[in-house]
């Protein structure tokens, strides 16, 4: 009976260990069923192949152990990288951002973008630029307890956490279930008096990110769904928003929100500040990718449509854990809009029912890794955060306080229609009163930077010799942006004017009907005052336009004479454009008598020759 004994012993243990022996059958098994820990331990023994080193790195992508990440991502673009697909080269751009390789990322990511990319200098930029600075602070004693996703719960806090080694193991990173967990924050800012949530909101699957309304009565949380549906070529199991209501102390009523699906996820629930909008991510049909922010009105009776919050925030990639603050301004995280590394908490606040473009918080409470779940209580400027810059999810205590920033505006100068630049350019910057505030000629690069000041109103000027100034507006609203990147266009008059024209001498002349005196007279006719009329509606037009009035005669009295009487006719000429409202400063007139003609006759002109060689020419000078 001993030895029976024994030999079933070792045909089981025979057994396991050629079932646990690695192939890639089993390990692409595993990694289909998102067992992504034991997946990499796996692919770790089954050498360097494309689809090895792929999903070895993917699988340590997946749980954000990026320093793992990095290897097999570089043996996979040293060798394969001719047949990658273009999300690959994210996921390797993010893993070396993780481990602060900047230089690397930056070229992968500008290869993913289609343009270039610097870290670092958007780093630096961002500390100018962030309204405000943090001071964060470990909530935990211990940084491997995998808390998040905090919120207030009157004076208390509820947190997601892995906690409790008692609940089942999740596949995907070898942990434990996740619950939700009240507890109190002392005064130095530590969690203290943890203690599991209501029992009857945990369970045997994942519950997460609770909020809940002013009054406490109501709260929405996270909760991944008991089963798992075929979805394309995977099983999963989606995440659900729920509602609770608080009766006689105790949590109930616990009911699934009609527009979470077995078909995609709807979780991270935020309420606004009046508890009338319900704020979430979901990779539910419009998403642009991975997960994007979406808002639900809540009604006396049920819920509003999703409202999906466009491309301004939303990306390709992910935006998650959404809170509102005072004025509905909106704090999320996100890893495709430009950032450190991971996930950065980014802000937008709200004009004319529109969000702005969103600014991301900065290094300060940003790192490499992931950071998320923001909390703010704008009264005191103080607030919470998760992260696992340490390598595990942890909450932060921070504290803000107003940065310095100094706003600037900066661009080019260039010629409208060629698109080249346009150095010796001057250019102005003017408040909203026309005050001018600074000025500066562009050297041979033409570009311009100009300090301001935020919430104002500015008007930028572009003006050149033989160009139209151009007048750009803008307004330093505080929604993000800092530094405003304007190019100036400007336009010629030869290009804006028919009747403006660069002849072959490189002058440029405006090009009228010829003006005709009277013999030996500098009167201006009738028909010369509708000619000249045009010349003045042009002036008028182009306020900084300078002119030149150039009178010539022909050849038929003596050069005395005729450089005389030219004289008179440029004066007269000039005369009436000042009569009809052109400032005097603008004009010149000069007389050439006969020695410019444009039909070089000599002694034998005919009367046609004469009255092509008597004439007024109007120069643009400036």
């Amino acid at each position: 009976m001993k030895n029976v004994c024994l030999l079933l012993s070792l045909l089981a243990a025979s057994w396991t260990v050629h079932a646990q022996r690695p192939s890639i059958k089993r390990a692409n098994q595993l990694f289909a069923q998102k067992s992504y820990a034991e997946a990499a331990k796996m692919y770790q023994t089954l050498g360097q192949s494309q689809e090895v080193l792929q999903n070895l790195a993917d699988s340590y992508y997946y749980n954000s152990e990026m320093k793992l990440a990095r290897t097999p991502y570089t043996g996979l673009f040293t060798h394969f990288k001719d047949s990658l697909k273009p999300e690959v080269y994210f996921r390797y751009a993010q893993a070396l951002k993780g481990v602060k390789d900047y230089a690397k990322a930056d070229e992968i990511m500008g290869e993913y973008l289609g343009y270039a990319v610097d870290t670092k200098k958007f780093i630096s930029n961002l500390n100018r630029l962030v309204p405000y600075n943090y001071e964060i602070q470990l909530m935990n004693q211990s940084s491997r307890t995998g808390d998040f996703g905090i919120a207030y719960y009157g004076d208390k806090v509820v947190f997601s956490s892995y906690r409790n080694r008692k609940n089942p193991i999740y596949e995907w990173n070898n942990q434990p279930y996740l619950d939700l967990y009240q507890a109190e924050v002392s005064k130095d800012k530590k969690l203290i008096n943890i203690q599991p949530f209501s029992e009857a909101i945990n369970t045997k699957t994942h519950e997460s990110n609770a909020t809940f309304t002013s009054d406490g009565k109501t709260m929405y949380f996270s909760r991944t769904n008991e089963k798992r549906v075929q979805i394309g070529e995977e099983l999963i199991a989606t995440v659900k928003l729920f509602k609770a209501e608080l009766v006689d102390g105790e949590w109930a009523n616990i009911t699934e929100l009609p527009f979470s699906s077995d078909l995609y996820s709807t979780q991270h629930p935020a309420l606004n500040p009046d508890n009338s909008r319900l704020y979430f991510s979901s990779d539910m049909p419009g998403s642009l990718g991975s997960f994007d922010i979406f808002y639900v009105d809540i009604l006396e009776f049920g819920y509003g449509e999703p409202v999906h919050l466009d491309k301004t925030i939303n990306t390709v990639h992910r935006e998650q854990f959404p809170f509102v603050g005072e004025e509905e301004t909106l704090y999320f995280a996100s890893d495709g809009h430009e950032g450190m590394g991971g996930l950065d908490i980014f802000v937008s606040k709200i004009f004319d029912g529109v969000y702005s473009k969103p600014l991301n918080l900065g290094e300060t409470i940003n790192s490499e890794m992931d950071d998320f779940g923001y909390l703010l209580n704008e009264k005191d400027d103080t607030g919470y955060f998760a992260s696992n810059r340490t390598g595990y999810d942890n909450l932060y205590a921070f504290t803000r306080t107003e940065n310095e920033r100094q706003f600037t505006v900066e661009g080019y100068v260039i010629d409208k229609i060629s698109k080249n630049l346009l150095p010796g350019t001057t250019v102005t910057l003017f408040d909203d009163n026309d005050n001018l505030i600074s000025q500066m000629v562009v050297g041979e690069d033409a570009k311009y930077v100009f300090n301001t000041e935020p919430n104002k109103t500015y008007a930028l000027e572009g003006h050149r010799d033989f160009y139209i100034p151009t007048v750009e507006f803008f307004t330093t609203n505080d929604d993000g942006n800092i530094t405003f990147n304007i190019e100036l266009a400007i336009e010629s008059y030869d290009d804006a004017e028919d009747i403006v024209v660069t002849k072959d001498d490189g002058y440029i002349y405006i090009e009228l009907e010829n003006i005709y005196f009277d013999f030996n007279k500098y009167d201006i006719k009738p028909e010369a005052e509708r000619i000249l009329d045009v010349l003045v509606d042009l002036l008028n037009k182009y306020p900084r336009m300078e002119i030149q009035l150039g009178a010539h005669t022909d050849n038929r009295a003596s050069d005395l004479y005729n450089l005389h009487l030219s004289h008179n006719r440029a004066a007269a000429t000039l005369e009436y454009l000042v009569k009809n409202g052109i400032d005097r400063k603008r004009l010149r007139s000069k007389g050439f008598g006969e020695h410019f003609p444009l039909v070089n006759c000599g002694d034998n002109c005919t009367e046609e020759e004469h009255s092509i060689n008597r004439r007024c020419e109007f120069l643009i000078l400036k």
